[in-house]
């Protein structure tokens, strides 16, 4: 099959497509002079998308200096392809702009102000490419931001991604439209430079054949690209016959190879792919000299221009300031009209400020007598003219009629998106029914319903996907509290059948520990004060009525030492508490002394008043009792031996002093001395013989 198509074309013989018209070419008003190069506009408005696809993220800022060549946008999604600064110069906004679509809604752009200087980034041409590794290619490719500048703007990247097999990669230089010639005039001035893309197209893509299809109303360019595939039999090129809309994908495929492509297919499906030769262009500038898409050439044509001609535009110039530099003459039109396009495909543009694109061929600015504005629109009358010329095979009649009712869904069933919308059932329309634009209102109506039925269908499932991940997790729930219940039940049963063993560690078992320990503790607290008691109670018991009388007696006389020196420190400072103190503690260590001496002996052989002996008794026993008071404050130290914890259990002594008016009788003293309280004068008399005896002569004085 292959074979027979190669021989078939060799002879020059190629197969024909349906339908078809051959308006006026008008491609001599531009494709007599070379492309030339016009002054920067002073503002460059480049959209973020350019292309069909999806946008990049822009990656600059409002005031950035940007370099002729820096990459404005970036993004990973694999259908979106960069934006370059076409010149260098200052970042002024991004914004909303008017863009280059039919309907002139406004898009999002970056502002570029050129500063003139033409400053590029640092280039990386890679003229070895054969042997890099093709995906390294594809990647370079993408980030160049080349799309196909056929007029579709397909990502080049993702036609030269395929893996399939490839019989034949097609190079459309036909440029069939009528007054375009901007692939005319690439084709004769830079052959040489296509053939250098076409070389990198064949080392990615690997095809059987390569077939080069050019007009035949353009021998000089087909000359050209004569000469510069002259050396390689595998490039074929093909002189097709001049017919409106032969340069069209799945026409030309038609022509070339006598194949349809699929409906709503691809070519890549039956084998074959095609690049524009302005896209070869592009490829062979981005990899033998490293230079991203920034430029490209436009037709500036129609008989309103004083000078047409093709001109290498940067990407983002005003289509005002482009027809400004060919001259534009305004006496020829008495309304300012720009068709961005040729005239059967293109569209009146809504504004001078809609810029130039990666895929704009061409601004036509034609006189009112050149051509003028549609006429109003009649009925149909129903003469077919249009089923005729469509090249498609498609019932445009029937198709605009379901357009206009909104039945969209028989407009697909008779195949509207195979409509490639060349204009030539318009053309043909002796009506004047604008029949192209009813179905590009209708292709975009369905593409939003289906849109948003795509998205319907996604919320759909991301809700039904919620759902069973809810229902799964309360089964998991569920689960998880069978299985808890379970384990519980099968505890409790193991300890029904073990009551004398239960669990270790459990809550329970370290209450009950914490209780017994308390309780031994309690215990021996109590263990601990009942040996407290019976060792005092014996000492108690050993103790003679003697010892006690001592006792007694003693605290008498501690009591009359403690007055006598609060006699003598009347002027001391009512702070110093340490000097009744440390008096205490002497009196207490002196009364504990092992030579006890009878308190009440006379001095040089005088007579003891009984009266007076008592009452020093009495008053001995109170400075006993405030002594032993202080000394548990001053010194709070454990008792070393079983008397002083004796002593210690023994109640205080509260008696009067003697000399007071509330002086007690001996049967009032000894009412209130119990047997305890005598038990504890006795043993502080014994203590305290010593000290009264150093004390006597004083008492005396003060008895007399």
């Amino acid at each position: 099959m292959l074979t027979d198509i190669i021989a078939k074309i060799k002879k020059g013989q190629f197969w024909q497509f349906p339908g078809g018209v051959n308006p006026p070419g008008k491609k001599s008003l531009s494709n007599e002079q070379e492309i030339e190069r016009l002054p920067l506009a002073d503002k460059l408005y480049i959209p973020v998308k350019q292309h069909v696809g999806v946008a990049g993220r822009v990656s600059v800022e409002i005031n950035q200096r940007v370099l002729k060549g820096q990459q404005l946008t970036h993004s990973m999604n694999p259908f979106a392809v960069p934006v370059h600064a076409p010149t260098s110069g200052t970042i002024v906004s991004v914004e909303d702009h008017v863009s280059n679509s039919p309907s002139g809604i406004e898009e999002k752009t970056i502002v570029l102000q050129p500063d003139g200087q033409e400053e590029w980034i640092d280039l990386k041409p890679l003229s070895d490419y054969q042997s890099l590794p093709r995906v390294s290619l594809v990647e370079e490719i993408c980030s160049a931001g080349i799309a196909g500048m056929g007029g579709a703007g397909f990502p080049a990247h993702i036609k030269l991604s395929s893996g399939k097999n490839i019989e034949f990669l097609i190079i459309n230089g036909v440029e069939c439209e009528p007054y375009i010639t901007s692939d005319d005039r690439l084709m004769r001035e830079h052959a040489w430079q296509i053939r250098q893309g076409i070389d990198v197209l064949c080392h990615i893509l690997k095809p059987q054949q390569v077939l080069i299809a050019i007009e035949d109303n353009k021998p000089e360019a087909f000359a050209a690209m004569e000469i510069a595939f002259q050396d390689n039999s595998n490039y074929l090129l093909c002189a097709v016959e001049t017919k409106y809309p032969a340069g069209g994908e799945k026409q030309l495929i038609q022509v070339l190879t006598g194949k349809e492509v699929p409906s709503r297919g691809l070519p890549v499906d039956i084998g074959i792919i095609m690049h524009n030769v302005g896209t070869c262009f592009a490829i062979a500038d981005a990899v033998f000299s490293g230079k991203p898409l920034i430029e490209r050439v436009v037709t500036l044509t129609g008989e309103a221009i004083e000078r047409p001609q093709n001109a290498w535009l940067p990407i983002g110039t005003p289509v005002g300031h482009a027809i400004e530099q060919a001259s534009y003459i305004s006496e020829k039109q008495a309304q300012r009209r720009i068709i961005m396009g040729g005239p059967m495909m293109g569209y009146t543009l809504h504004s001078d400020l809609v810029p130039v694109v990666k895929t704009t061929n061409c601004l036509l600015v034609p006189a009112d007598t050149e051509m003028p504005t549609p006429g109003e629109e009649l009925p149909c009358i129903r003469c077919g003219a249009c089923a005729d010329a469509c090249p498609a095979g498609l019932l445009p009649q029937q198709l605009h009629w379901h357009a206009q009712s909104k039945e969209f869904d028989k407009a697909k069933e008779l195949n509207l998106f195979d409509c490639i919308e060349c204009g030539a059932c318009a053309f043909v329309c002796p009506s004047n029914i604008p029949l192209v634009h009813s179905y590009r209102s209708a292709k975009a109506e369905i593409r939003i319903q289906e849109d948003e039925a795509l998205k319907a269908s996604k919320a759909k499932e991301r809700f039904e996907a919620r759902n069973a991940r809810l229902e799964k997790e309360k089964q998991e729930r569920e689960e998880k509290a069978r299985q808890s219940a379970a384990a519980r039940a099968e505890r409790q049963k193991k300890k029904e059948n073990q009551p004398d063993k239960p669990e270790a560690g459990t809550a329970n078992d370290r209450v009950a520990a914490a209780l017994a320990r308390a309780k031994a503790k309690k215990a021996q607290q109590q263990t601990e004060t009942a040996s407290q008691q019976n060792e005092a109670a014996d000492v108690q018991s050993s103790l003679t009525p003697s010892d006690q009388q001592d006792r007694v007696a003693a605290a008498i006389a501690r009591a009359k030492a403690k007055k006598a020196q609060q006699a003598q420190a009347t002027n001391a400072e009512d702070e110093q508490p340490s000097t009744s103190q440390t008096d205490a503690v002497k009196d207490t260590a002196d009364a504990r002394s092992p030579e006890p001496k009878d308190v009440t002996e006379p001095k040089d052989g005088a007579e003891v008043n009984p009266e007076e002996d008592k009452k020093a008794r009495v008053a001995a026993a109170i400075a006993r009792a405030k002594a032993k008071k202080l000394q548990n404050s001053a010194a709070s130290s454990t008792p070393s031996s079983a008397s002083d914890k004796a002593e210690e259990q023994q109640p205080e002594l509260v008696l009067e002093e003697p000399g007071s008016d509330n002086t007690a009788s001996d049967e009032t003293v000894k009412a209130e001395i119990s047997k305890q309280d005598k038990i504890a004068a006795a043993i502080a008399r014994a203590k305290a013989k010593k000290a009264a005896r150093a004390q006597s002569d004083n008492n005396t004085d003060d008895e007399n």
